[in-house]
């Protein structure tokens, strides 16, 4: 009599579950991104200046980095298990983005200042807090998940396509934001705020995913251990320092906080970048940026593929880093200075940002243990929080410091050559980084040039 086949060996429910896991995290991407078009529409009809809403994009990561929520979050992973800590982060990120909606909408009195802060600023940035503290835990939650499911067979090409799913609510909110705001009016009434309406409904269908998963999980874990999570049974508090020991850890922590600072907080700017670079219409400006994550929806599974069947994982990290330092340096140029240049650099930032994640995410599980991936994954967001933070707070200060080029009507423009400047410098780092973990790869043997994919 045949053998009955493990939930997990079944290729059309894994698959699922990674598409399930993968909505939810696009909702929360659209949320995360939502606002960057309406940078100008901001300060024109909220009043907000370039340092607010520095200040408003850097707050996602403020309780991450400063309560350590984001820590706790990856112990919590390890401890409690994936459906908890899953269930409840969707509810956190739901919360916040609540708030921020709230905030920005006026539902809640915010005029004045209170420590110094616009209110209303003040109150939408709390609001993000909390979101980011629910987003960052899903996103390790997810992906766990992704190694739980498909560890010793297409990992790189799963954890490529959840990167992939999370780019499309990148590209949603970047492409579409402005344009629906604009469809509903922009004026007195707050219409900016519609889109991150829009954006809280899709992540309400995607927590009710979550969910949905959940049963899953519970399935491939009765299979596997006889019930409950398999990793709360053998995580200890003490590994958190074994953690901490492990080179290769911190090596490619490093290189994710300084490749994702050049990439995330650019985001924020981007479209305002092609307004007052390259003169695109403020109402097509968010669609030059969104061709990043179009590219990176077939390019970071491709790439992830390449390096599950071919390996070669340090190779692809120090390629994305050149070209990612490579297009920041453009964008710094006073040359070529029209859209067509911006869209080609763009294409150019989605290879970057499809080549870089497609190897380093599934390389973490080959230098850390698993029972200590949720732990390891949080320490890395943690110190990438910081990066998330200080991003965006940086470039808006810089921008109101030193940058200001004059108005236009009410509109204030700006010098985007010294903000360029510093994301190429971390693109820098990220670089050389890239190339100290292949040489410790080499020392270590962390089996970085391998395969994903066992053979049987």
């Amino acid at each position: 009599m045949a053998q009955q086949r493990k939930i997990g060996e079944i290729a059309a429910v894994r698959w699922s579950v990674l598409a399930i896991v993968s909505f939810t995290m696009l909702g929360g991407y659209m949320i995360t991104d939502i606002m960057s078009p309406l940078k100008p529409v901001l300060e024109r009809e909220l009043g907000w200046t370039s340092t607010e809403y520095g200040l408003f994009s850097g707050a996602y990561s403020w309780f991450n980095v400063f309560f350590l929520m984001i820590i706790f979050g990856g112990i919590l992973l390890d401890k409690a298990g994936i459906r908890f800590t899953g269930m409840a982060s969707c509810l956190v990120m739901l919360a916040g983005g609540a708030l921020k909606y709230a905030a920005i909408k006026g539902l809640i009195p915010v005029d004045g200042y209170l420590f110094g802060i616009n209110r209303q600023v003040l109150l939408a940035s709390v609001g993000f807090a909390i979101f980011g503290v629910g987003c960052e835990t899903v996103n390790i939650t997810a992906t766990k998940i992704a190694v739980k499911w498909f560890k010793g067979k297409e990992l790189a090409l799963a954890l490529g396509l959840q990167v992939a799913a999370a780019r499309l609510g990148t590209m949603l909110a970047l492409a579409f934001s402005l344009p629906v705001a604009e469809h509903f009016g922009v004026s007195g009434d707050a219409a900016e705020s519609f889109p991150l309406l829009m954006a809280l409904f899709i992540l309400c269908i995607g927590t009710m995913g979550f969910f949905l998963y959940t049963f899953y999980d519970r399935m491939i874990d009765s299979e596997n251990a006889g019930g409950g999570d398999a990793a709360s049974d053998v995580f200890k508090y003490s590994d958190v320092f074994h953690l901490l020991r492990n080179s290769g850890f911190w090596i490619i922590t490093a290189l994710c906080v300084f490749f994702y600072t050049a990439v995330f907080p650019f985001l924020k700017y981007a479209p305002d970048l092609m307004i007052n670079k390259y003169g695109v219409e403020e109402s097509l400006a968010g669609f030059i940026p969104a061709l990043l994550p179009v590219g990176t929806l077939i390019m970071t599974p491709l790439f992830g593929s390449l390096y599950d069947r071919r390996g070669h994982g340090a190779e692809i990290m120090i390629v994305g880093a050149l070209i990612l330092t490579a297009v920041h340096v453009f964008f710094a140029l006073p040359i070529l200075n029209t859209w067509w240049f911006a869209m080609l650099l763009m294409v150019l930032l989605g290879v970057a940002v499809s080549l870089l994640p497609s190897a380093m995410w599934p390389s973490v599980p080959k230098i850390v243990a698993e029972k200590d991936l949720g732990t390891a994954y949080a320490f890395i967001f943690w110190i990438q929080n910081w990066g998330l933070m200080g991003g965006p707070l940086l470039i808006g200060w810089l921008l109101n410091r030193y940058c200001v080029a004059g108005k236009s009507g009410d509109t204030v423009l700006y010098d985007y050559t010294l903000p360029m400047e510093v994301f190429a410098a971390t693109g820098v780092a990220a670089l050389l980084l890239a190339f100290v973990l292949r040489y410790a790869n080499k020392k270590k043997r962390y089996g970085l040039e391998q395969p994903n994919i066992r053979r049987r």
